[in-house]
């Protein structure tokens, strides 16, 4: 693939971030933010009484709207940016198909290994929840899980391609599942577990919170492989231009 090209699917990728980030920023407002705010008053009803006359830097109408748009949209767009050039490598690596099926099938299982993985193991929490003082282990322990999830699924791909001339396809793609599924089993095993929720949080809100969150990513990942695909699709297998046919009396004047 030629410099131009990757060029092109980038700048693609990019805009179809954005897009996606639209739909995600969409989701997140309907409904991650009602979550977020029934967290946040919990956290303000259970927090010490000098601590609620603190002068609030960014209003919480502030973050809500233009600080959650921002962020949402500039990570759509790196994100897109990113996920473009894993697509530029993966494209003809991972089997015959076409530009968009390649798109969605990448998209799929990035979301599978990046997010869905690491979030059965460390769910996401809103405010409230977890402990101050074990932040950076949370955050650690999550991204170990992360960065495992995302090379086990490349060495499950990479087992699965070796397999098949022996096994044939189907069963390649099973056993490289099935060795997927057995380490990242033996990792939620003996990776140790947290749970820090307040016994009197609602579990309503967090139940609802975390499945928000989850919502959007799968928004996003989903948007982004539907765009993605089609505008992948529209520059690497271009439909041939079709000729009008001739007119009745241009074709009764030709000798």
């Amino acid at each position: 693939m030629n410099s131009a090209t990757v060029r092109n699917l980038l700048v693609r990728g990019m805009l179809a971030g954005l897009g996606a980030g639209v739909l995600a920023l969409i989701v997140a407002y309907l409904l991650g933010e009602p979550n977020v705010d029934k967290a946040i008053g919990f956290e303000e009803s259970h927090a010490p009484a000098h601590e609620h006359h603190e002068v609030e830097l960014v209003s919480r109408s502030l973050q809500s709207t233009v600080g959650l748009a921002t962020g949402v949209l500039i990570y759509g767009v790196a994100f897109g940016g990113i996920a473009a050039l894993a697509y530029c490598f993966a494209l003809g690596r991972i089997g015959r198909f076409t530009p968009r099926a390649t798109a969605l099938l990448l998209s799929g299982c990035a979301l599978l290994a990046v997010y869905v993985v690491p979030f059965l193991k460390y769910p996401a929490n809103p405010p409230a929840v977890g402990d101050p003082d074990t932040i950076s282990k949370r955050t650690n322990l999550y991204l170990l899980m992360m960065v495992g999830s995302v090379l086990l699924a490349i060495a499950a791909t990479i087992l699965g391609k070796r397999l098949a001339p022996k096994l044939g396809t189907w069963y390649a793609t099973v056993a490289a599942v099935a060795a997927f599924a057995l380490v990242i089993g033996l990792a939620f095993a003996f990776l140790p577990a947290v749970n820090e929720v307040p016994a009197d949080f609602p579990a309503t809100v967090l139940w609802r919170f975390r499945l928000s969150a989850l919502a959007i990513q799968v928004t996003l990942w989903g948007g982004f492989g539907l765009v993605f695909g089609e505008l992948a699709e529209r520059l690497l297998s271009p439909k041939p231009a079709t000729r009008a046919p001739a007119s009745p009396v241009a074709a009764a004047g030709r000798p």
